[in-house]
């Protein structure tokens, strides 16, 4: 028996959308993730980005448990000394709510150049509104 192995022209690519709506960050992060990676398929190869496009609306009303809206802070340095800035979960859910969602999926694809693509086909929106109706995304419904 031999172990099959996908091939670049084997892989069908879909259009999935998920409202993150009332939805805890940490376990959409974990479906986004394996979606992108195409773990829920079985053609899964691991040096193959064989994932579909994600397309998440509502990321401003995702929910977080715990006291993690004051306690988790998110940090950034500008390469420069002294450059380091630091912001709460609760702030940057005002400022930027699509950033914590790509932020959580970024962490848990891999560290390399297939990672950085496979990222590239994550879309985040803060209100209900996506500019991808013509690729005609299927509803995902997370449990």
């Amino acid at each position: 028996m031999k172990t099959y192995s996908a091939k670049p022209q084997d892989i069908q690519r879909k259009w999935y959308i998920i409202d993150a709506e009332g939805k805890t960050l940490g376990r959409l992060a974990t479906r986004v993730a394996t979606i992108l990676r195409g773990k829920h398929k079985p053609i899964f190869t691991p040096h193959l980005d064989c994932g579909d496009f994600v397309i998440v609306v509502n990321a401003e009303k995702i929910h977080v448990t715990g006291n993690r809206l004051a306690d988790k802070i998110y940090y950034r340095h500008s390469g420069y000394p002294g450059g380091l800035s630091a912001i709460s979960l609760r702030d940057l859910l005002k400022k930027r709510p699509e950033r914590v969602i790509e932020q959580a999926v970024r962490k848990m694809l891999p560290k390399n150049a297939l990672g950085r693509h496979m990222l590239r086909k994550l879309r985040v929106y803060a209100g209900p509104a996506h500019p991808h109706t013509a690729q005609r995304p299927e509803v995902l419904e997370l449990e």
